[in-house]
Formats: structure tokens, sequence, C-alpha cells
């Protein structure tokens, strides 16, 4: 069983990977077959999702608010922002910045996500149109 304190580093060196925008970083850090809670499965789907975030906000980062850490899952409280430069999700870019919560339920299996659920991009659409 793996430690609470090693999947703390974990997610620290996964949050690390997806503010570098490292997309085979990134894949490293996912099961070929993750399951994700209304949203199609699979890495490849996983990893055009972050491509299609990057894309549309290039200075994107995400900063850890809070990390809880029990058995082999993580709840992760997030922060999220950038500046919409390109198309997302069918909106043109606003040049707006920015900036909304996220929270994530990670089940990790030999170093990978196994399982995800958590929010959508429907908080981040709102604020493009508000």
């Amino acid at each position: 069983m793996i430690e609470s304190w090693e999947l703390r580093e974990w997610f620290g060196d996964y949050l690390d990977a997806c503010n570098r925008h490292d997309l085979d970083a990134i894949r490293a850090f996912v099961h070929s077959d993750v399951r994700r809670a209304h949203l199609p499965g699979g890495a490849d789907a996983w990893i055009a999702d972050v491509a299609e975030l990057i894309e549309a906000f290039p200075d994107w980062q995400w900063r850890r608010i809070q990390l809880i850490v029990e058995d082999e899952r993580i709840a992760a409280h997030l922060r999220g922002g950038g500046t919409h430069l390109g198309a997302f999700r069918g909106v043109a870019a606003t040049r707006r910045r920015v900036n909304v919560a996220e929270f994530g339920m990670f089940r990790i299996v030999d170093g990978r996500v196994a399982e995800f659920s958590g929010t959508d991009a429907g908080a981040l659409l709102h604020a493009l149109s508000g």
C-alpha cells in the first residue's frame, strides 16, 4: 500500500507536469484505460482535453489549495487560471483572464490515475461569458 506522503509527492509531480504543459509527462501519470465520470475514458481523451485547454489558454496554471489523501484516493481543490487567447469549446478568444475553482477525486493504482471525477468545463465557460 502506498503511503499518504508518497501520494502527496506524486500529486505535486503531476501538478508540476501540468503547469509545464508537458503532455508526455502528464500521460505518464494517467492509466491508459482511465475512467472519468461523465467524460470519455482513456488516456488519449484525457490528454486531448488538457491539450485543448492549454491551446486556448497558453499561460494556464494550476495552484493547489487543499489536498486530502486517504488510501489510494486523492481529493484535490485547485485554482486554475489563464488568459483566453484561442477558441475553447466553441467560444472565440476573449483575451479575458479567468480564474476558476476546480475539484477532483483521483484513484491512483500503480502510480497512475485509474479513476477520476471532478468539475467540468462549465465554470470556465461561465467565466468566459461574464
